[in-house]
């Protein structure tokens, strides 16, 4: 803005000059206009850019579970699901993405798997029924 404002105010300075001496060089006229018309196409272009990314910045994006993700958020508040990739958690019934403190599947009522429940190993009996405290 700054550039164009100087270009305009020399052109001004220019043709006034050309003016008093009555000697126009029509051809340096146009050059100096040329430049400003080029700079005013170019601030257009960067304020169409600034306005994209506002506009992107403002609009409330939405994750596939449906749940408004804010801009900058790394992961939906609802499923957890990462934004833009696939879920974190998932019904292992249907796929449907769960909120992370769900029991059952809203999509199709199955019953939620905790991670305790997915990640507990199996007892042997055999250790469980041993007399020795220290062997369990």
């Amino acid at each position: 803005m700054r550039a164009r404002e100087d270009r305009i105010r020399h052109l001004g300075g220019l043709t006034l000059e050309m003016y008093r001496r009555s000697s126009f060089r029509d051809q340096l006229l146009i050059e100096q206009c040329r430049e400003i018309v080029a700079l005013e196409d170019r601030l257009r272009e960067l304020d169409s850019m600034l306005e994209a990314v506002a506009t992107a910045r403002r609009a409330p994006a939405t994750c596939e579970c449906g749940a408004p993700v804010p801009w900058g958020s790394h992961f939906c508040a609802n499923c957890g699901r990462p934004v833009g990739t696939e879920a974190v958690v998932a019904c292992a019934g249907c796929g449907h993405p769960l909120a992370a403190d769900a029991t059952f599947c809203a999509h199709c009522g199955r019953p939620v798997e905790t991670s305790d429940e997915a990640a507990e190993p199996a007892v042997d009996e055999t250790i469980l029924r041993s007399a020795d405290p220290w062997e369990r």
